[in-house]
C-alpha cells in the first residue's frame, strides 16, 4: 500500500502529468494494484471532448507505465534520481475495450512477465467498476542520463 506522499516519491511526475492516485497492494517483483481518480478537472477534459469528455486511451496507458515504474522501483529496491530516467519503449497489444469518464475510477493492475538489463516488459489492465478499459503489454527501460551542466 503506498498513499500519494509515498508515489511523489518514487516517481517524478507532477501535475497535470501524474497519473497514480494510490497503490491498493504490491506483490514485490510480481503484480501492483493502483488507482487513478478520473475527475471533471482534469485538463484534458477541456478539449478531449468539450462535448462528450473520454479521457483519452494515451493517457490510460501512461497511468498504467506509472504503476509499471512504482512495480520496477519496488522489484529493485531503488528510488529514481536525477541520473536515471524511465522511459517507454515499446506498447504491444494494446486494446481499448470501453470509455473512461469523469467519475470513474481506474484500477490499474500490471503483472512484471521479465527484467533484464534494464528492460522491463509488462502485462498490463486498466478497469472500471470490473470491466476492462484498456490492457496491453509494455516494455519500458531504465537509462542513465548524463547531468546537465
Amino acid at each position: 500500500m503506498m498513499d500519494i506522499h509515498q508515489i511523489l516519491k518514487q516517481l517524478p511526475h507532477r501535475y497535470p502529468f501524474l497519473m497514480v492516485d494510490r497503490v491498493l497492494e504490491i506483490d514485490k517483483g510480481k503484480t501492483i494494484k493502483a488507482l487513478k481518480n478520473v475527475t471533471i478537472n482534469e485538463p484534458f477534459f477541456e478539449g478531449h471532448f468539450p462535448h462528450r469528455p473520454v479521457m483519452p486511451g494515451v493517457l490510460m496507458l501512461e497511468a498504467l507505465a506509472q504503476a509499471a515504474a512504482l512495480l520496477a522501483f519496488d522489484a529493485l529496491d531503488a528510488s529514481p534520481d536525477d541520473q536515471s530516467v524511465y522511459y517507454f519503449a515499446g506498447i504491444d497489444a494494446a486494446r481499448f475495450k470501453r470509455p473512461v469518464e469523469p467519475g470513474d475510477q481506474l484500477l490499474l493492475e500490471v503483472e512484471l512477465l521479465r527484467m533484464k538489463a534494464g528492460i522491463f516488459k509488462f502485462k498490463t489492465r486498466a478497469s472500471v467498476a470490473g470491466e476492462t478499459a484498456v490492457e496491453a503489454e509494455l516494455t519500458c527501460a531504465m537509462r542513465s542520463i548524463a547531468p546537465k551542466e
